[in-house]
């Protein structure tokens, strides 16, 4: 998710009522759009209204077809996905609703280069399906945690792994983009904002608890194509709007605010707005940290995320994963086309309201001292679609939300019942475990609606990079560690297990500071100290990610090494090892106790392992 330096908070009644008021500069830059009401006709309802039925049904017939009765069924969809519905899904998993406001709002304040974020994935991606995937499919894992006790042994390092997951999924990505769903529904067809959140999270748990990860899959897929769709209109309507390329850059480039703080440059579109590669010290997205830090980040996202990974897992064979890895790969290339650039088009259009400085006409306008950037999306849907494209856009943010929140919810409770469930009812039944993970569901939607009124309080500006702090300070040390555990025979379950408690502290020093020390506002000195304005983030994930290697390879070597027959079909090296994989944790109690305790690492038996010899080249 990308970066962005301002977020919505405030009275979003008032805010609609702004909104609609377009303003008139001394000097137009661009035609006044005529006063229109926010109102939906009945074309927009009946658009509405029609999305929801047919998601609901594709959920419904997806869960009557599924394999339910297994956890690989539930799980992962019976391991019987082609590459079509894998590549939407790995798309539409990613494509919150956060996403499109979040997304949007940054290319209006800084332009192009947040797109890097997406192009980015592409080889991510392609990582995912050629070098990450076989080797998780030959282990016989569900979840990473759980590769992750495979590799090493022990239990503290899938629990800490797992805890971590869903703290993330509760506190960024769920409470996210529930609150960036229901504002921007709230603003467009008045609903009020809890009754929106729980009508979103009613229907998309029912055919997630329902289906599992079929119907998540097949409901994805559907949402794929009309967001891509849906995006594409609003693209094509507000290139016209603006004068196409052209006209965006002369528009854009004088996209300033009638009112200003005076003596300083913070109304002013940035020079470098058009650059994708921007100076390594002064850019706001430096091209050194968009090469390398963004790639730290990015391997953590597409290839050691449960809910990425997950998808790829339900694959028929190598083959479909691969396949379903590429086609994410060139969905993740339009993002820049239909959300960052219409986003600069939504400023250029509108720079009283998207473009605003002075704090007290950004709160007039949308609740918001810091600025208004992130109302650029909704701000465009309202003012540029006709009746009945309104509602299209409409369903496409239903889209976008749904189905990041099923691919969450899924996962998570994935999660719970195999890591954390498993851990505390050893001889739990496969049936146990599938209700355990529906409870979890329901328990998910509970935490995240009380989450809501904590999002609406925070201050100003902070979500956004709030979420990528959490994922800058996190991310590496676990990135780190996957690289290692596949790639790296020698490291053992000390390194990994020191590499990421020494990561967890200095990402947690460098966050609390992030908190005690924040950034100034327009016009303000910026105070803080070196370390935090001197070093941007990206740049800290590839120093994080360098010295948690370091920690994971120094311990791993003053330890004794694992038993090679212990790594079969483990790592990237012994991933066609015919040898029957030792049980780590029976190695640990023989080492320990010296009494053998067989306990079962996965609840797929090993007559569910795929052979990779046999299906790697099965067809497509």
């Amino acid at each position: 998710m990308p970066k962005s330096s301002f977020s919505y908070r405030g009275n979003s009644q008032h805010f609609s009522t702004i909104m609609s008021q377009t303003s008139a500069p001394t000097q137009p830059l661009y035609d006044k759009p005529e006063e229109k009401s926010f109102a939906f006709g009945i074309p927009d309802i009946v658009v509405v209204i029609i999305y929801f039925i047919f998601v609901l049904a594709v959920g419904i017939w997806s869960s009557l077809r599924a394999s339910r009765g297994t956890v690989g069924g539930y799980f992962l969809a019976g391991r019987s996905m082609t590459w079509w519905p894998i590549g939407a899904s790995l798309m539409s998993s990613n494509v919150g609703s956060g996403l499109f406001i979040g997304l949007a709002g940054t290319g209006a304040a800084g332009g192009l280069a947040v797109g890097g974020f997406e192009w980015n994935a592409t080889w991510a991606l392609i990582a995912l399906g050629w070098i990450f995937v076989p080797v998780y499919i030959s282990s016989g894992v569900i979840t990473m945690p759980e590769y992750m006790k495979k590799r090493f042994g022990g239990q503290r390092i899938q629990i800490y792994l797992s805890v971590l997951s869903l703290i993330l999924y509760i506190f960024t990505k769920i409470s996210t983009d529930i609150f960036s769903g229901a504002l921007f529904i709230q603003i467009s067809l008045g609903w009020n904002l809890y009754l929106s959140t729980v009508i979103l999270l009613i229907v998309t748990a029912i055919y997630t608890i329902a289906g599992g990860l079929t119907a998540v899959i097949y409901t994805d897929a559907l949402q794929t194509v009309i967001m891509v769709l849906g995006a594409l209109v609003l693209m094509f309507i507000s290139f016209e709007k603006v004068g196409w390329y052209e006209g965006l850059q002369e528009k854009y480039s004088r996209a300033i605010p009638n009112v200003t703080i005076p003596n300083t440059t913070c109304h002013l579109p940035r020079q470098d707005a058009f650059h994708m590669m921007r100076d390594p010290i002064t850019g706001d997205i430096p091209w050194p940290g968009l090469l390398f830090g963004l790639s730290v980040l990015a391997l953590w996202c597409w290839c050691t995320d449960q809910v990425i990974v997950q998808r790829s897992l339900s694959a028929k064979n190598l083959s479909h994963a691969k396949g379903g890895s590429v086609l994410g790969g060139y969905l993740k290339i339009l993002p820049m086309f239909f959300i960052v650039m219409p986003g600069m088009i939504s400023r250029a259009l509108f720079p009283d309201e998207v473009g605003c400085v002075d704090p007290a006409i950004c709160e007039k306008v949308c609740g918001a001292k810091v600025g208004c950037s992130n109302i650029a999306y909704p701000k465009l849907i309202m003012e540029l679609m006709p009746v009945g494209l309104r509602g299209l856009m409409i369903a496409v943010i239903m889209a976008a939300l749904m189905s990041s929140l099923t691919s969450i919810f899924n996962s998570s409770s994935t999660l719970f019942a195999i890591d954390i469930w498993q851990r505390i009812r050893k001889k739990a039944t496969e049936q146990e475990l599938m209700i355990v993970g529906r409870v979890f569901v329901l328990i998910l939607v509970a935490i995240s609606i009380l989450w809501i009124p904590i999002i609406q309080t925070a201050n100003s500006g902070q979500l956004f990079d709030y979420i990528q702090s959490i994922t800058s300070y996190l991310a590496p040390p676990i990135t780190a560690l996957f690289i290692l555990a596949i790639f790296c025979r020698r490291i053992n379950e000390p390194g990994a297990f020191w590499g990421l408690m020494f990561g967890l502290v200095v990402g947690f020093i460098r966050m609390v500071m992030e908190f005690i020390y924040t950034a100034p506002s327009c016009g303000e000195e910026d105070q803080r100290p070196s370390v935090l304005k001197d070093v941007h983030y990206l740049y800290f994930a590839i120093i994080l990610f360098g010295l948690t290697i370091a920690v994971i390879v120094f311990v791993s070597l003053c330890t004794p090494p694992i038993p090679e027959e212990n790594l079969a079909r483990l790592t990237w090296w012994t991933r066609y090892n015919k040898t029957p994989e030792k049980d780590m944790e029976d190695c640990i109690h023989q080492n320990t106790e010296h009494t053998p305790q067989k306990e079962k690492d996965s609840v797929i038996s090993s007559s569910e392992n795929i052979d990779l010899t046999n299906k790697e080249h099965g067809g497509m």
